[in-house]
């Protein structure tokens, strides 16, 4: 049995969904919301943003380290940055994955 690929939702669809499911709120006012939603998490980050129910944007100081290049394979020195990570909530996980018994 073939497997039949799946595409993820564009920002469109996702904005119809929402000023269809949603009452009171029409698109545009869906796709505004949705880009306020998102300026916050950016400005926020730093300090931890909780979307509740789906998780936490955060800022993490990663430490330098030697990893190897995938190419040649040689050992390299990686250096120390700053990264954003995206912790999904428990919550989150249930719904997608079910409960574990």
């Amino acid at each position: 049995m073939a497997k039949v690929a799946v595409k993820p939702m564009t920002k469109s669809e996702v904005a119809t969904y929402l000023s269809e499911n949603v009452e009171g709120m029409n698109k545009k006012q869906v796709v505004t919301f949705l880009q306020a939603l998102a300026d916050l998490a950016y400005k926020q980050a730093k300090n931890t943003f909780t979307i509740p129910g789906l998780g936490k944007l955060k800022m993490v100081d990663r430490k330098a380290r030697m990893g190897r290049n995938p190419a040649t394979g040689e050992p390299m020195q990686i250096k120390a940055k700053k990264s954003v990570k995206f912790s999904v909530s428990k919550i989150a996980k249930d719904a997608i994955l079910g409960v574990k018994k």
